[in-house]
C-alpha cells in the first residue's frame, strides 16, 4: 500500500513517480474543475453528491471528463483502498486536456483526470476556531468548482501570518463564503445559509447541515446575510467537505458566539452520526 496516491490520465503510483505533461492547459490557464471529500475506512464519503457537483462543474466549463460517473466513482474507491490509514483527504480534478498553449481550444479535446489520495486528519468539532474578514473581489463564477484559486491561496496565507483559521468574504456588506468553507450562522434558533446562487460554492458539507437542521426541527433560512449579522450571531458555523461543522470564538479578534451550544451540538452530533453510518467507522478520529 501507498503512503499517498497520486494518478494521471490512467497512470497512477507514488505522487513523485507521477509525470504531468507540459502542455497539459492547468500550467497556462488553470483550465479545469476538481473536487474532494473526506475518505473513511476506504470508503468515499458522499460520493454520488460530489460526483453530481464534479460533473456540473466541468459542464459549466465545457470540459469533457474521460469516463462516465459509475466508473470513475469505482476508481476512486479502487485507488482510496491502495493508501494506508483509515482517514484520507480524496481530491480529483479533470483539466481540459494537453495542447500547444493557446486561450481557445479545440472542442473536441478530451479532458485528463487527475487524482490525489493522502492520510488525513478529520479536525476536532469541539475545538473552536478564530476567524478573519477579508473583502471578496473574487470573479462571478464561484459555484464552478474552478481549479482558479489564487484568491483563496491569498487569504488563506494571510489568515496563517494572523494566526487564524479562515477567511471570511464579504462583497460589502454581505458575507459570502470563506475562503474555503461555507460560513452559516445560528441566531435565535434559526439557521442562516447565503443561497446557492454566482458568489459561492454549493457546499455539499452545507447542504447536510441543512438537511440535519430540517432532521432535529430548526428552522432554516437560505438568505444573504450581513456582517453585522455575523458579528451578532448565536453561534457562527464552518463547513466544508472534511470539516463538517465546526465553530468560531472569533473574528479579526472580536470574540463571538458560544450563545446557543445546544443547537449547536444537535447538528454537530448528527452530522458526524451521518458520516460514521456512512463509512461505518466507530469514530470520527483514528487510534
Amino acid at each position: 500500500m501507498l503512503k499517498e496516491l497520486a494518478y494521471y490520465d490512467g497512470v497512477w503510483g507514488a505522487p513523485e513517480d507521477v509525470m504531468i505533461p507540459f502542455n497539459d492547459r492547468v500550467h497556462f490557464f488553470g483550465d479545469g474543475v476538481y473536487d474532494a471529500t473526506a475518505g473513511g475506512n476506504h470508503v468515499v464519503y458522499l460520493l454520488d453528491e460530489h460526483l453530481d457537483r464534479f460533473y456540473t462543474s466541468a459542464k459549466a466549463l465545457d470540459i469533457k471528463i474521460p469516463m462516465e460517473k459509475e466508473e470513475l466513482g469505482n476508481l476512486l474507491t479502487q485507488l482510496l483502498g491502495q493508501v494506508e490509514g483509515e482517514t484520507h483527504f480524496v481530491y480529483w480534478q479533470v483539466t481540459r486536456g494537453a495542447a500547444s498553449r493557446n486561450h481557445a481550444y479545440d472542442e473536441d479535446m478530451m479532458g485528463k483526470l487527475w487524482i490525489m489520495i493522502r492520510p488525513a486528519v478529520l479536525n476536532d468539532p469541539d475545538r473552536p476556531i478564530k476567524l478573519t474578514t477579508a473583502e471578496d473581489t473574487r470573479f462571478y463564477h464561484c459555484n464552478i468548482k474552478t481549479l482558479n484559486l489564487i484568491p483563496s491561496v491569498v487569504a488563506t496565507q494571510n489568515a496563517k501570518r494572523l494566526g487564524v483559521d479562515e477567511t471570511v468574504f464579504h462583497r460589502g456588506d454581505i458575507v459570502t463564503e470563506c475562503a474555503h468553507s461555507n460560513v452559516c450562522i445560528l441566531k435565535d434558533g434559526v439557521f442562516y445559509s447565503h443561497p446557492n446562487d454566482c458568489y459561492i460554492l454549493r457546499g455539499i458539507a452545507k447542504t447536510h447541515l441543512i438537511k440535519a437542521c430540517y432532521k432535529l426541527g430548526i428552522t432554516v433560512m437560505e438568505r444573504p446575510f450581513t456582517l453585522e449579522e455575523l458579528f451578532a450571531a448565536d453561534e457562527i458555523i464552518v463547513s466544508s467537505s472534511s470539516n463538517f461543522c465546526l465553530h468560531a470564538e472569533s473574528i479579526n479578534g472580536v470574540k463571538v458566539g458560544g450563545k446557543d451550544p445546544a443547537n449547536l451540538k444537535k447538528i454537530q452530533d448528527e452530522v458526524v452520526r451521518e458520516y460514521l453510518e456512512y463509512t461505518g467507522k466507530e469514530s470520527m478520529f483514528d487510534e
